[in-house]
């Protein structure tokens, strides 16, 4: 077949297309391989070109090193850990790092750098991590003063709302929060915002300021009121609708607390908190403090979808206990209302009456048996009529009024008059 320019030998006498060529940096020998002619001049030869000869293998050959100053050489470390450096360059850099140890000490730290620059590297810190290293932090750092035992319930619960708090945003402060809790057999409900619920902290804690001669919130000469009317008190004093800026105060006087009590001594445990319609020793006022604190933190969580953990199984153990401790004259002052069935029997102080079994199951668990006849009577497992088994967080929310008495999914054994008696005196220690 011809061609359209004509005779086909035409082809023979095409232009000739040189090789590509090495780069100019590797300093290689630009020669032509052995049998590189003979294949480029296959087309001039008369007829079909002849089957093109292997090419010969060849050593790669070395790059040329220059000869650089040792200031050159160190500013091109940075080059030399990108990998951005010529062949040449590169085997100039590594020879000097044997030979010069300050060069060599600056690479490693460069190429480490480097290591992390990789795009496909997660930076995103895991939301829980603050959590965890303050747990991890109250539970293995000696305080500088040292705190007692029975106060430590107290600072863990603050420590912890107070990084909830560092961690959300303005307009959260004024998201909503349903407080509710149990009252005469019904549960209370009132609406506040985030703000709102730390004023409330604040001015219940003013009880235990007031009682260590501390400044109390709600000012000087301040008539005898009950938790509920402080907070009520405080919320109408406040010149604007409670916001981010109660967190400070709040803060401090917590702190406040703390030292005043590592500092006081032993004696100060004993100290007697006066709650209007009931009095607890300091040592356990701080308890309940600490209780509610956990409380209304996750009330606050809730609010705003943050991750909120119950406190240690200790601090939990301690809440409960306190709790188990209450519930005689809880159920002594709702039998004297016709809130509950009347006793059975007399028994004098100190001696064993019918008691109720209680289980708590989980972190913070344990077994309590409660006097049902007397506050003053001792409860045993000799005389127990019935027995009540819950979850430990459970067990709390009951007492913070959370669940009703009917929604406690409680495994109940003996005397139903008896267990309906405790479960409703768990719920009646709540309030706001």
């Amino acid at each position: 077949m011809s061609t359209p320019h004509g005779d086909p030998d035409d082809l023979a006498r095409a232009p000739w297309i040189p090789g590509p060529r090495q780069a100019a940096d590797d300093h290689a020998d630009l020669e032509a391989a052995p049998g590189a002619d003979t294949v480029l001049r296959g087309f001039e030869t008369a007829g079909e070109p002849g089957p093109a000869p292997e090419p010969a293998e060849t050593e790669p050959a070395e790059p040329e090193v220059p000869v650089l100053t040792h200031g050159v050489l160190k500013s091109l470390l940075g080059a030399w850990a990108l990998s951005a450096c010529s062949s040449g360059e590169t085997k100039a850099v590594e020879d000097h790092l044997t030979s010069c140890a300050p060069c060599a000490d600056e690479a490693l730290r460069l190429r480490d750098a480097v290591a992390l620059l990789h795009e496909d590297r997660d930076l995103d810190l895991d939301p829980l991590l603050r959590s965890r290293v303050l747990e991890n932090c109250l539970g293995r750092r000696p305080a500088r003063i040292p705190v007692p035992e029975w106060v430590t319930p107290y600072d863990a619960e603050t420590a912890r709302l107070d990084a909830l708090l560092r961690d959300i945003g303005e307009s959260e402060w004024h998201a909503p929060v349903r407080l509710k809790w149990y009252e005469e057999d019904r549960v209370v409900r009132r609406k506040a915002t985030v703000a709102g619920v730390i004023g409330h902290l604040l001015a219940v804690d003013g009880l235990v300021s007031a009682a260590l001669g501390l400044t109390d919130p709600l000012g000087t000469g301040v008539p005898e009121l009950s938790p509920a009317e402080r907070t009520e008190a405080f919320w109408a004093g406040l010149d604007r609708p409670p916001n981010r800026a109660l967190r400070d105060p709040w803060r401090e006087q917590s702190h406040t607390l703390i030292r005043t009590v590592s500092f006081a001594g032993r004696g100060v445990a004993d100290l007697t908190v006066t709650y209007k319609d009931f009095a607890l020793p300091l040592r356990d006022s701080l308890l309940e403090r600490a209780f509610e604190c956990w409380v209304h933190a996750d009330d606050i969580a809730n609010a705003v979808a943050y991750p909120y953990a119950p406190p240690s199984g200790a601090h939990l153990h301690g809440m409960i206990d306190l709790a188990a401790r209450l519930l005689p004259a809880a159920l002594a002052t709702r039998r004297r209302a016709g809130l509950a069935s009347p006793a059975r029997h007399l028994v004098a102080a100190g001696t064993p009456g019918r008691s109720l079994h209680l289980e708590v199951e989980g972190a913070g668990g344990g077994h309590w048996y409660i006097p049902l006849d007397s506050p003053a009577a001792v409860g045993s497992a000799e005389r127990s009529v019935a027995q009540v088994a819950m979850d430990g967080v459970e067990f709390c929310q009951l007492v913070a009024g959370h669940i009703s008495p009917e929604e406690a999914a409680a495994g109940q054994d003996g005397d139903r008059e008896a267990i309906r008696d405790v479960l409703s005196a768990a719920a009646s220690l709540s309030r706001l």
